[in-house]
């Protein structure tokens, strides 16, 4: 582990609509947007200091946003924190008891290999582990 939360996700139905708040009230322009295809998501991100802010906007019905959005509404999605490897980070999961969804290491922005761990494993949290790729 890097000890550094890389950042903070939170789902949206509108990427548009809700960079107000961060742009507008706050003064802080979005870093770039990307679309992650496979995922279903367009994703925003703001650097506050040294924590970004991640705006997940679901592209279609199947995206798991989507479900979140259905669900919850808008708000918290995830915290993510930042590791030097993902692969070596989800065995080290697995030992400590927690669940990764995904046994593998995943394509996530910003040229970065992420996985999440369940929430009924992490505190109530869906948390995401983040390696970033050079």
């Amino acid at each position: 582990m890097k000890g550094k939360i890389d950042h903070i996700g939170i789902a949206v139905n509108s990427i548009k609509e809700s960079i107000k708040l961060y742009s507008e009230l706050l003064g802080v322009k979005p870093s770039g947007e990307e679309v992650l295809e496979e995922r279903g998501l367009k994703v925003a991100f703001l650097e506050m200091g040294d924590t970004r802010i991640e705006l997940l906007e679901p592209l279609n019905e199947n995206s798991q946003v989507s479900k979140f959005l259905s669900k919850k509404g808008p708000g918290f999605h995830h915290m993510a924190y930042e590791v030097e490897n993902v692969e070596q980070s989800i065995e080290k999961a697995k030992n400590l008891g927690f669940k990764p969804l995904t046994d593998e290491g995943q394509p996530g922005a910003h040229n970065t290999t992420i996985v999440f761990l369940h929430p009924k494993s992490a505190n109530g949290i869906l948390t995401e582990l983040v390696q970033h790729n050079k």
